[in-house]
């Protein structure tokens, strides 16, 4: 682990937490390069510590990294990859935090050289704000974080790779593509969806909107929270993993109509069921989740 040298493609919310994290884990015994867009960009990674060097230079950035971690928008890691392609250096080990698997995993397998490998991962964490300014040393504590368990990939690359990112305090947990995608939909994206609807709600309630705003408290601020997260991220998900959160929103969109019909019906016991499964089934969810998961 002495000498790593990781380069961190998005030195964002999660690129420059990721950073923040291993520099106060390992020091010296890490050296971090990060790409950045803008030179506010670059000097707000390097002066928060999140980063050793900036640079826009893809080859300053990847040319000598043990490590590339990919946290960009889930629709540009693949041309960056392609980008950086021809810079990285045999034995380089790929991974990302895209919220979304299959789509990249298919994509970065049709041009990869047998010589670099690609770990997929995705970090159930994150702010509604974005940006290294919103970063945080503890973002990745007790967080579920997903790896993708590729046979193809040799043990000793995995294990190299969790070495270092096990340092983050997450708690890991491994599926298959479709496994992934499908859960993701329904427990991050489907939600941020959600979210983003109670917010177009609001908006289109007409003439009560001043009023209902001058209601807003903790409960709208709770469910809504997240619909304050980065629209190109959230768009990028949806088009890279659209069929299962399409079938989940339908199930949403079930379920709903299913509350709507013993509302208009005045049907109390219907609805208090609706109420008390859902308040006895979360009550016991974190529970459960904590079981699953491996925090070695």
């Amino acid at each position: 682990m002495s000498g790593t040298k990781l380069a961190i493609i998005g030195v964002g919310l999660i690129g420059g937490s990721l950073g923040l994290c291993l520099k106060e884990a390992l020091g010296d015994d890490i050296y971090i390069t990060g790409l950045c867009r803008s030179e506010k960009s670059m000097r707000a990674a390097v002066e928060c510590g999140a980063v050793d060097e900036a640079s826009s230079d893809l080859a300053a950035v990847v040319g000598d990294a043990d490590i590339v971690y990919l946290s960009p928008p889930v629709l540009q890691i693949v041309p960056m990859v392609k980008k950086i392609l021809p810079y990285l250096k045999d034995g380089v080990i790929l991974t990302d935090a895209g919220s979304t698997k299959g789509y990249v995993y298919e994509a970065l397998h049709e041009i990869l050289p047998h010589t670099v490998y690609y770990v997929p991962g995705h970090p159930m964490t994150g702010r509604e704000k974005s940006g290294v300014e919103a970063a945080t040393k503890n973002l990745f504590a007790n967080k579920a974080y997903v790896i993708i368990d590729d046979p193809q990939v040799p043990q000793a690359v995995k294990d190299r790779l969790m070495t270092i990112l096990r340092l983050t305090g997450a708690k890991f947990t491994t599926l298959d593509l479709a496994q992934h995608d499908r859960c993701a939909a329904v427990i991050s994206h489907v939600p941020h969806l959600a979210a983003a609807a109670l917010v177009t709600l609001l908006n289109r309630s007409g003439d009560d909107l001043d009023s209902c705003l001058k209601l807003i408290g903790g409960g709208f601020k709770d469910t809504t929270r997240i619909a304050s997260s980065n629209a190109d991220m959230w768009a990028d998900i949806c088009m890279t993993n659209g069929k299962p959160i399409a079938d989940s929103l339908r199930q949403l969109q079930t379920i709903l109509g299913e509350v709507i019909t013993a509302v208009e019906a005045e049907d109390r016991q219907a609805v208090h069921d609706y109420f008390i499964a859902s308040k006895e089934r979360r009550d016991s969810i974190l529970y459960d989740a904590e079981q699953k998961f491996d925090t070695n």
